[in-house]
């Protein structure tokens, strides 16, 4: 009796465990900041590009831009990741390289998609008068957008793109569908082989996603500062 009392005194527990969980956890770490800040990268680069086709006065352009909205909108990211990494080289032959560039090409395409709403809605957003005033200064189209226009809509997309990151982040989870080795793939593997750790182990990781997300919610709460500035109502 005494022995039994024993050996479950000394028995392993999950909690004590996890020094070891996070020291796993860390060696995804890497993994998940790498595909957030390419993805943040190129993403804002497709919302701008798409936010300017559906201004755009070329038909083709704007349709074509719409279309292209619409189908990543429209469609699951776990669809559009699948189809990036698997489909698209066993139909076509195209290989993007690695997993990595997979990831990051379907997470830009889907936010980005998203985020050109917000690039022409905050475009249109700024007042007519501004414009107005512009081309009685004979500014040209380009001028206009880029010295009155563009200033004052940037700031009010700031609040918005600052929410898309964290979203991203959260998105960031699903890379490990395709084997990239990032948090939770690490947390994954780790509870394969140490079952009764599972509870922890996913606590563990929404420890990390929640400490990696502090500071874009705090980014995000000046993008809202910073968007009541220097944009005209009338």
């Amino acid at each position: 009796m005494r022995r039994s009392v024993f050996f479950h005194i000394n028995e392993v527990s999950p909690i004590s465990q996890l020094g070891e969980i996070f020291s796993i956890l860390l060696q995804g770490l890497n993994i998940t900041i790498l595909i957030l800040g390419a993805s943040a990268f190129f993403s804002f680069i497709v919302a701008f590009l798409a936010g300017f086709g559906r201004l755009s006065k070329n038909v083709i352009i704007r349709k074509g831009t719409g279309f292209f909205v619409e189908i990543f909108r429209g469609t699951s990211l776990i669809i559009q990741l699948f189809w990036f990494f698997y489909a698209l080289p066993i139909l076509f032959g195209i290989d993007l390289g690695s997993e990595f560039w997979a990831c990051v090409i379907a997470i830009s395409m889907n936010y980005g998609a998203y985020m050109s709403e917000t690039v022409r809605g905050s475009i249109l957003s700024v007042s007519h008068g501004q414009t107005e005033a512009a081309i009685a200064l004979n500014m040209s189209r380009f001028q206009r957008m880029r010295l009155v226009i563009l200033p004052q809509a940037i700031r009010m997309m700031l609040p918005e793109f600052g929410n898309y990151l964290i979203q991203m982040l959260k998105a960031t989870s699903l890379i490990s569908l395709v084997g990239l080795a990032d948090i939770v793939y690490r947390g994954q593997l780790y509870t394969n082989t140490n079952l009764s750790t599972t509870p922890t182990v996913y606590l563990a990781i929404l420890v990390f996603y929640f400490v990696i997300a502090l500071p874009l919610i705090g980014l995000t709460k000046w993008a809202e500062k910073q968007s009541a500035k220097g944009v005209a109502s009338e």
